[in-house]
């Protein structure tokens, strides 16, 4: 359903195959599958699980890829930078999925991150999205607003996710969305609360 993958820790193999196949390297720096340094080219993504970013229709616009071996040298999540296909701040992760279950229920949940709506979902909580690790966007509340005007915000339970709910929550009344803050325990995270009491 969600399309997890594993990048392997050599960091041309992507690059290898694309260029074994006779696909333009160009055309895969261009859309943030790899990078160039000079006048060579290496994966983008190495070593991280990795979350397809997938837009309404179900095509895969970009990537994020989260540390997969605790090395975090390189950043916990790498994500594909703005391209001419993928635009983050017009886009929510999971929305192709829950479509249908926010149609049945009525209401979107918002959460801060991927793990988040993936234990979520895992648990029975199928309605749920987040917005890519941006604070929240005005195209995103819009989007939002395409399929429910009911939002539920469920961000870490720390003072920084308390702070980024209330501004989701400021933009999305200014949207006219009817919008609540679910406060989680300080110190846990939907993704953690959904694993611990594993009950919608």
């Amino acid at each position: 359903m969600f399309g997890i993958g594993i990048a392997p820790k050599n960091y041309t193999t992507l690059t290898k195959v694309l260029s074994d196949k006779g696909y333009s390297l160009t055309d895969a720096h261009d859309i943030g599958l790899i990078t160039r340094k000079e006048n060579d080219y290496y994966d983008m993504f190495f070593n991280r699980i990795m979350f397809p970013i997938i837009d309404e229709a179900g095509h895969v616009l970009g990537f994020s890829g989260r540390v997969f071996d605790g090395d975090t040298s390189g950043g916990k999540y790498v994500n594909t930078q703005e391209t001419v296909i993928y635009k983050k701040g017009e886009m929510l992760y999971n929305l192709n999925n829950a479509i249908p279950h926010i149609r049945k229920m009525g209401r979107v949940i918002l959460c801060e991150g991927q793990m988040d709506v993936i234990s979520l979902s895992n648990a029975g909580i199928k309605e749920v999205v987040c917005s890519l690790g941006t604070a929240l966007t005005e195209q995103q509340a819009a989007l939002i607003k395409k399929y429910s005007n009911n939002v539920l915000i469920c961000y870490d339970g720390d003072s920084a996710g308390i702070k980024a709910a209330l501004r989701g929550l400021d933009m999305m009344l200014e949207e006219g969305i009817n919008v609540k803050v679910v406060l989680l325990p300080e110190g846990d995270d939907p993704d953690s609360y959904a694993r611990k009491h594993n009950a919608t």
